[in-house]
């Protein structure tokens, strides 16, 4: 069983951020796994596990030929990876990293089933999951609590608010997960070491055949005009319970029209 996983390499969230002159995220320093595709990279190590046979293939986007966060992913068992890092790329939006990642998929190779997260830890548009798997032609079943392969099916516990839906599709098919999927495994020394022999195939827009006029500042069909700081929070008003303050509370509450 051939399973891809898409992972996104962010830039630290232990580091305070910072902007580039165009309001997008500075990305040119060295970047770390998302903590929320670690989940879809265990999953898929743990399904191909099961299977008994077949590999996982990393796809990422980011700029720079940066691999830090893919060694990573691959030091936790990942055979091999596929890094599109273009300067074209700078200003692409949600739908401008679903092209791209679907392009990249294609070099992947052959294969049975497409992970994702659910949203980016730096991005949070939830978007870019259902696009691939649009633009790849692929059933899709998103916030994944559970995943499991049978006879050609993939069946999943779909969390929803009141608990989950029990859903199933075809393979192949593009799965999103939730963090509590599986329990990510630390990456051994052993893995580390292997890890830096691993193929890492860095690939451009050109590459994968797509259009620099499409993807990136070049075809976006939005642009960030301002960045501003988000208001302080005032201070909250303090009531005093003089045995009448319940008032107080339901003409606010009444204020509000939540009444």
């Amino acid at each position: 069983m051939n399973v891809v996983v898409c992972v996104k390499q962010i830039p630290d969230p232990a580091d305070p951020g910072a902007l580039n002159p165009d309001h997008t995220l500075k990305r040119d320093g060295k970047l770390i796994l998302d903590e929320s595709d670690s989940y879809g990279v265990e999953m898929a190590l743990q399904l191909v596990d099961k299977a008994g046979g077949g590999e996982v293939t990393l796809v990422s986007m980011a700029p720079n030929g940066e691999v830090s966060g893919l060694r990573t992913a691959l030091a936790m068992g990942a055979a091999k990876a596929v890094l599109v890092s273009d300067d074209a790329l700078k200003g692409a939006g949600a739908l401008d990293t679903a092209k791209v990642l679907a392009a990249a998929v294609g070099k992947a190779g052959e294969y049975d089933l497409v992970l994702a997260a659910t949203e980016s830890s730096d991005g949070y548009t939830g978007t870019v999951p259902e696009q691939l798997a649009a633009l790849l032609d692929l059933p899709s079943i998103t916030f994944a609590k559970s995943v499991e392969i049978a006879d050609g099916t993939v069946k999943v516990q779909r969390q929803t608010e009141a608990g989950y839906d029990e859903c199933e599709a075809p393979l192949p098919a593009l799965v999103s997960v939730t963090a509590g999927v599986v329990e990510p495994r630390y990456p051994s020394f052993k893995g580390i070491m292997a890890a830096k022999s691993k193929p890492v195939e860095t690939v451009t827009v050109a590459d994968l055949g797509l259009d620099a006029g499409i993807v990136g500042w070049a075809g976006a069909g939005q642009e960030i005009v301002d960045v501003a700081a988000a208001p302080e929070r005032e201070a909250g008003e303090v009531i005093e319970d003089d045995g009448e303050s319940f008032q107080k509370i339901v003409a606010f509450l009444d204020g509000l029209k939540v009444l």
